[in-house]
């Protein structure tokens, strides 16, 4: 064997370890794997949906109807959730949701020093842009600004068109 031969060995040699080695570390969890094990960990805290969460369906018509300038188009629906968002002259001014708490009934903790009302139902702000009031001890429904214009007075106006009473019924 010439020397030529036993660098070309020593070289094929180093470059099959490396490549034996590389495959063979383990690899660092991609984002979704991580995000995924959190989840995982966090225990039932994380629980997408009940299952006797009501249909996001059965919601749709709770919600105030369209009217004048002010168009409700529905963008999304699940099992114990639906929302919309509030447009006036094409202009989106708020984000309407109503959402079953039985998915998460924590929700309801921030209810129980409410002194607000809308329909008898308890009110509270959450945050700056956010007004929601508990019907029935079971549904939180909520309006989120998306416009500045849009204030908390405005808010209330409009969770006091929803259908509340009938939405106590619900089961």
């Amino acid at each position: 064997m010439n020397k030529k031969n036993i660098s070309r060995l020593i070289i094929s040699f180093c470059l099959f370890s490396l490549l034996l080695i590389s495959s063979c570390s383990p690899q660092p969890p991609s984002r979704f794997e991580q995000a995924q094990q959190e989840s995982n960990n966090a225990g039932n805290k994380n629980i997408a949906v009940d299952k006797d969460a009501v249909k996001g369906a059965s919601f749709n018509k709770f919600f105030p109807i369209s009217s004048g300038e002010y168009e409700r188009v529905f963008t999304q629906e699940k099992s114990g959730f639906v929302q919309a968002k509030l447009k006036r002259n094409g202009q989106d001014l708020a984000v309407l949701a109503i959402f079953d708490t039985m998915s998460n009934p924590s929700a309801k903790e921030d209810f129980k020093n409410s002194t607000d009302k809308i329909n008898g139902f308890p009110v509270v702000e959450k945050g700056t842009n956010n007004t929601a009031v508990l019907v029935a001890d079971r549904y939180q429904v909520s309006i989120k600004s998306s416009s500045t214009d849009f204030d908390l007075e405005q808010r209330k106006d409009w969770l006091s068109k929803f259908d509340l009473s009938n939405l106590a019924k619900l089961n």
